[in-house]
């Protein structure tokens, strides 16, 4: 099942959850994604509308990856295996929470303004949010509104991996997903638009709700969702990739504005179609970025297992691709960025270490940076390596690969994860990872006045 944005999703929704109509219902949307949701089934159950703030604990020296999260109330869930796996202490994880804390009571601030938080004694919570993935974030929530007097709370999302309720039965009395497809990625897999809400959207919301349950006139069309321009594509996604003299087959999507360009090198022999990289791709342009996915082999050449670890054969087809982008008016003038999966991410450090590489940035997923040998110390744009936690064996090779590596570097490690980031919420943590590379490393970068 997919959607078209988050009020899409919402309506749907509503229509799950109608039989609460008539209870005594709070409907709690998480900020930010989970607001235009949660606004569409208030609606329908004619029930008030808060948010319920959640704030993740970021491992100190690697943000992104959670070891837990807090709520209001004072809830604190613990990741115990990242906790183990990362080597942080009590005394960490405080100093963390300390920060977030304040974070988290500003936030509620701004998101509320003068409006007291819904009260929940004896009522019924309805917690909802755009999508679960690994499910930290949600149990959290169903905890607060326990926590806050709730006598029966219901978590209620779009999508969801299969699965899901394992490690939520027990945090609340009802658990709903419209969908919970076997091959789970991430949520905005599942969204045609699902461009970041902003926190004006969520008080927009918020305040539509108060106004309709006060009966007073709600605002207008224009303040339910604030001027956030959709990315706009400007180049046909079907395009023919010149290397040399090989006609190679590519998608290509350009944005106006976009602040850069990734180029994708596949690995094991995978297309354009890989639908791994397609939805990292989706999540790069998400953030503003251009991005062409392209065979780096023919259909015949392909046939030939020895050409998919022939690094050098696809680095130089990397190296051909990025002058075709470079040679053209739409991308000509774009930052580059290589994105390599598997022994994809041996051709894309290959190329990057050509004496005349344009890369300005390189990350590798579940990559083979070992078969890049002797070219690693070469290699000058800054490169991140993402790895699965559970993928002990290549783990290891990039351990290994980075200490060759002579530019600036990064290891990060989704815990659980395994080699082809199967696992719920895996690879859309993988590509946050790669969308914050790119977009830290190939904006321009403004020169102070003399």
């Amino acid at each position: 099942m997919y959607f078209v944005d988050r009020v899409d999703a919402g309506r749907r929704l509503a229509e799950r959850v109608r039989h609460l109509v008539g209870g005594d219902v709070v409907v709690l949307g998480l900020p930010r994604g989970g607001v235009p949701v949660a606004a569409e089934v208030a609606k329908v159950l004619h029930a008030p509308l808060d948010v319920i703030v959640v704030r993740k604990l970021g491992v100190p020296f690697q943000p992104e990856l959670g070891m837990g999260a807090i709520g209001e109330g004072g809830v604190r869930i613990v990741n115990e295996a990242v906790m183990r796996a990362t080597r942080i202490s009590e005394e960490d994880l405080a100093a963390v929470e300390a920060r977030e804390r304040v974070e988290l009571d500003r936030r509620a601030r701004r998101y509320r303004g003068d409006r007291p938080c819904a009260e929940l004694t004896g009522r019924t919570a309805v917690v909802v949010d755009d999508g679960v993935a690994t499910g930290s974030t949600a149990l959290a929530a169903c905890l607060i509104a326990r926590n806050l007097g709730a006598a029966r709370v219901a978590l209620a999302v779009p999508v969801a991996p299969a699965g899901w309720t394992r490690g939520l039965v027990d945090a609340a009395d009802e658990l709903v997903a419209l969908s919970t497809p076997g091959e789970f990625y991430g949520i905005g897999q599942f969204y045609e638009d699902f461009a970041q809400a902003t926190d004006a959207e969520v008080t927009a919301c918020l305040d539509e709700a108060a106004a309709r349950m006060s009966g007073d006139r709600p605002p207008g069309p224009a303040s339910r969702h604030p001027a956030r321009p959709p990315a706009v594509r400007t180049s046909d996604p079907e395009v023919i990739v010149y290397a040399g003299p090989v006609r190679l087959g590519g998608q290509l999507t350009v944005l106006e504005g976009a602040v850069g360009i990734v180029v994708f090198a596949h690995g094991s022999g995978s297309s354009r179609h890989s639908p791994r990289n397609r939805f990292v791709a989706g999540e790069l342009n998400r953030a503003g970025l251009a991005t062409l996915l392209f065979d780096l082999l023919t259909e015949e050449e392909a046939f030939d297992r020895a050409n998919v670890f022939d690094t050098a054969l696809l680095a130089h087809r990397l190296t051909d691709a990025t002058r075709w982008l470079l040679g053209r008016d739409d991308t000509g003038d774009l930052a580059i960025g290589y994105f390599g999966a598997s022994t994809g991410a041996a051709a894309a450090l290959w190329a990057a270490a050509e004496p005349d590489s344009p890369a300005r940035a390189v990350v590798s997923r579940g990559g083979r940076p070992d078969l890049a040998g002797p070219r690693l110390p070469g290699v000058t744009a800054p490169t991140l390596l993402i790895v699965g936690g559970d993928d002990h064996a290549v783990l290891d090779l990039n351990q290994q690969a980075q200490a060759r590596l002579h530019c600036e570097n990064q290891l990060a490690i989704v815990p659980g994860a395994t080699h082809l980031f199967e696992e719920p919420g895996a690879l859309e943590e993988a590509a946050d990872l790669a969308a914050r590379w790119f977009t830290a490393h190939l904006a321009p970068v403004s020169n102070p006045a003399p």
